[in-house]
C-alpha cells in the first residue's frame, strides 16, 4: 500500500488566491444541501467564476 501524500493546490490569479479547500467549502455553501455524494468544480478565472455539479446532476455557479 502507498503511504499518502498531503498535497495543497493553490490557483492564483491576478490578485487572487484560492485553495481547493476553499473551492470545495464554497461550492458546498452555494447547493445548500447535504446529500452530496459527487462533485466536480470547474474553474474559469477569466470569468471569475467557479462552477460546480453535485451528484451528476445539479449545476450552480459561485464567485471566486
Amino acid at each position: 500500500m502507498a503511504a499518502k501524500v498531503n498535497t495543497k493546490i493553490e490557483l492564483q490569479f491576478g490578485e487572487k488566491a484560492v485553495t481547493d479547500d476553499t473551492l470545495v467549502a464554497a461550492a458546498k455553501k452555494a447547493y445548500g444541501k447535504k446529500d452530496i455524494k459527487n462533485l466536480d468544480i470547474y474553474v474559469k478565472p477569466e470569468e471569475g467564476k467557479a462552477y460546480y455539479v453535485v451528484n451528476n446532476d445539479v449545476t450552480g455557479s459561485f464567485d471566486l
